[in-house]
């Protein structure tokens, strides 16, 4: 066992959905871990809490809270790490701002977010909040390579239930809209570090030479990339686009991920809010400026700053009228694709609008063919291909689909993930350079003013290990196994270049195939349509999209996926899927009082932690607990106990009480562990003999508002009143 400030099993604090679930969930967790000796604490990665400890110097003491990311970042390092890593925000601008208001209503006095900062406190206090937005956990927990797959009791659930999908014609108008030159992918370069290097990047102007970023180190055999894409060529192609889509009578819509890729994506969303209302910006632009409206910050923000502009009001509303209809976020209450950058992300809207037959919401709150523009071509094809695959094939059965698992390269911030710190939007005309500290220029690129440059890179230990893990894995499933990598595309030739001689050198070379994203999607599908199973290997970004694509065609949901990161020094870090953080649903909850969260994740990871405890520590009871996890995760399955979508009937908690059942009942039956199941034989009995008192009680709690305290920083016994009504159920694990 660990020492009391380090649990044995760390369950992370999050936010929204997944966070009001583990105020229901993990004092069941708790209890049945303590039976085994085993503690189960939390640490807080929430965005409330990322921005509390960023601030200690103007909070109490009361108020003061530790850095538990870093703390967490440390941890994973070590061979004993095992972290059940849930949803959390991935903060917008926008996301941030509401975050440190709702905080600053609490008494927290923290700063104002810097929208334009000028003196040298506020550029401080801007870079402290920009170091909370975006990506800004993953990178740091994510110490290994990502093996993501459908649990088999819940792929064999989605086989024997499959779920509604929406139908495809070969007449459908659906289109994916990429680049064609001037984007990342075409100007992208890429290099292998013969040795280890520390590089500095600058912008060469006729005014001189600006350093961008300084002392950034590589070890020896680091892929480097750079690239950039021209503002210029964005602006043309967005304009083209939305003509496009007016004389084609499909909606518009934008698919960025512009909570991951912080820096780069929030500016190519403000390039398209300013598009749509280029006749608005060419006439009101000084004006619009001069209220503080930021493009980047999207429509919803930009209608607030100019609600009090009745002449510039009518000139959005002109040009509204004028445009194509936009693909819809909520089209009752009029938010738009463009409202908020983080409303509409690439990995989950593209695979829901696939899933739907290429349908999107319009703002008749009617669905229609959509143009899906996806600005930069690197994955855009993978998406494209699909569009494709399905108008000439038809839907995917989820009856008979196989399955489509992933071994993805994400640690130590492999790939774009780990680009923020190294994207920058160009001020002046030049020349970026990456230079090495012996003098050699490794990349280069003439820009132009706006243009958005990044260098991105991925560590030869990360990339030897990724194509282990993708050996060992094809070994386990003798499935088909694809690298996604694009030989003509400079970042994956290089990776190629890791990948052939480990095959040849572990003689199983005749075992993968490689292929472009384009042909990989294809292949792939044609693969699962067939009822085959196929291994996807690719690098981050790809990781990330196609554990939604594949998930939400074959179970609905991306949420139920089996995520196991093996943490390259040992420990083991067991994600609860994709899914998000699920903001619909906390709204339901605080107007209805009801949570549809489905924690089936958190059952499917929780399982994997408590038996790779045993392996690492030979707590033979913690594996006895995981095997009943299993067996209490396909009890839920069997006995369509996930959570419904609608008021009145059961919700999260309602699946969290038969889940502890059927754990305890499993418990209770097994002969592994005498003492276990002596233990949880009264538990099982409680649980059953209050069925009928545990359900009405959680009935009662719906219906009326729910006050959490707050959003972001909910209060703990409000919400824990909120997610725990059942009297009788608590008395059972107190």
């Amino acid at each position: 066992m660990a020492d009391q400030n380090t649990p044995d099993i760390v369950y992370t604090k999050v936010d929204e959905a997944p966070e009001l679930a583990s105020a229901s969930l993990l004092p069941i967790i708790q209890s049945f871990a303590s039976a085994a000796g085993i503690t189960v604490g939390t640490k807080d990665i929430s965005l409330a809490g990322r921005i509390i400890s960023t601030f200690p110097e103007v909070l109490t003491d009361a108020q003061k809270q530790s850095d538990d990311l870093a703390w967490l970042g440390e941890w994973v390092k070590k061979p004993e790490a095992n972290v059940i890593k849930l949803p959390n925000i991935s903060a917008s601008e926008p996301q941030l701002v509401a975050a440190v208001k709702e905080l600053q209503a609490q008494g927290y006095a923290l700063p104002d977010y810097p929208y334009a900062p000028e003196t040298d406190e506020e550029k401080a206090v801007r870079a402290k909040y920009d170091g909370i937005k975006g990506s800004a956990v993953n990178p740091v927990l994510r110490e290994g390579n990502s093996d993501r797959r459908a649990a088999a009791a819940v792929k064999k659930f989605a086989q024997n239930n499959p779920h509604r999908m929406g139908e495809w014609t070969a007449e459908s108008k659906t289109r994916v809209a990429a680049m064609s030159g001037g984007d990342f992918f075409s100007n992208e370069v890429s290099a292998t570090l013969p040795k280890a290097a520390t590089a500095k990047i600058v912008l060469e102007t006729a005014d001189g030479e600006t350093v961008l970023k300084s002392g950034v180190a590589y070890p020896e055999g680091t892929v480097v990339d750079a690239t950039f894409m021209s503002a210029k060529a964005l602006d043309a192609f967005l304009a083209d686009e939305i003509e496009k889509t007016k004389a084609e009578g499909t909606l518009f819509s934008l698919h960025m991920k512009a909570t991951m890729m912080k820096v780069s994506d929030p500016i190519i969303f403000g390039h398209a809010v300013k598009a749509w209302l280029a006749p608005v910006f060419d006439k009101f632009g000084d004006k619009m400026a001069e209220l503080g409206v930021n493009p980047n910050g999207g429509l919803g923000a930009l209608l607030e700053r100019v609600k009090d502009e009745p002449e510039i009001l009518a000139a959005i509303e002109e040009v509204r009228a004028a445009r194509p209809p936009m693909y819809m976020v909520n089209s009752d209450k009029g938010i738009t694709n463009l409202h908020v950058p983080s409303d509409v992300i690439i990995d989950a809207s593209m695979p829901a609008l696939i899933r739907a037959g290429g349908k999107g919401w319009g703002p008749d709150g009617k669905e229609a063919d959509t143009n899906c523009v996806i600005p930069d071509n690197s994955y855009a094809p993978v998406y494209d291909a699909a569009i494709e695959f399905f108008k000439a094939n038809g839907k995917l059965n989820p009856a008979t689909a196989g399955t489509v698992q992933n071994i993805g390269l994400m640690a130590q911030k492999a790939e774009e993930y780990g680009s923020h710190p190294t994207t920058f939007e160009i001020a002046k005309a030049g020349t970026v350079k990456m230079i090495l500290d012996d003098g050699t220029v490794l990349h280069a690129h003439e820009v132009e003013a706006g243009d958005i440059w990044r260098s991105a890179s991925a560590r030869k230990a990360p990339i030897e290990d990724w194509v282990n893990l993708a050996i060992d894995r094809q070994k386990a499933t003798g499935y088909r196994a694809i690298f996604w990598l694009d030989a003509d595309r400079a970042h994956d030739a290089q990776l190629i270049e890791y990948v052939k001689p480990i095959l040849e050198a572990r003689g199983v070379a005749d075992k993968f195939e490689i292929m472009a994203p384009r042909e990989a999607t294809i292949a792939s599908l044609e693969t699962i349509t067939a009822g085959n199973n196929t291994i996807a290997i690719t690098g981050n970004v790809l990781r990330d999209y196609l554990t939604d694509l594949f998930p939400i065609l074959e179970l609905a949901t991306s949420a139920k996926m089996l995520s196991i990161v093996k943490l390259m020094n040992g420990g083991g870090l067991f994600e609860t899927g994709a899914g998000g953080s699920a903001p619909k649903h906390v709204q339901q909850l605080m107007e209805e009082n009801h949570l549809r969260w489905d924690s089936l994740g958190e059952f499917c990871a929780l399982g994997e932690s408590f038996k790779f405890f045993a392996d690492q520590t030979g707590n033979e009871k913690a594996r006895v607990l995981g095997d009943a996890v299993d067996t209490a995760t396909q009890g839920i399955l069997d006995h369509d106990r996930s959570p419904s979508r609608k008021v009145g009937e059961p919700d999260n908690r309602d699946s969290h009480y038969w889940f502890a059942r059927y754990w305890a009942e499993a418990l209770a039956a097994q002969d592994a562990d005498a003492d276990l199941a002596a233990h949880f034989v009264p538990v099982a009995e409680a649980m059953a003999d209050g069925e009928a008192a545990i359900v009405s009680e959680l009935a009662a709690a719906q219906g009326s508002a729910a006050d959490l305290g707050g959003y972001y920083h909910g209060d703990a016994e409000k919400t824990a009143a909120v997610m725990r009504p059942s009297a009788t159920l608590n008395a059972v694990f107190g």
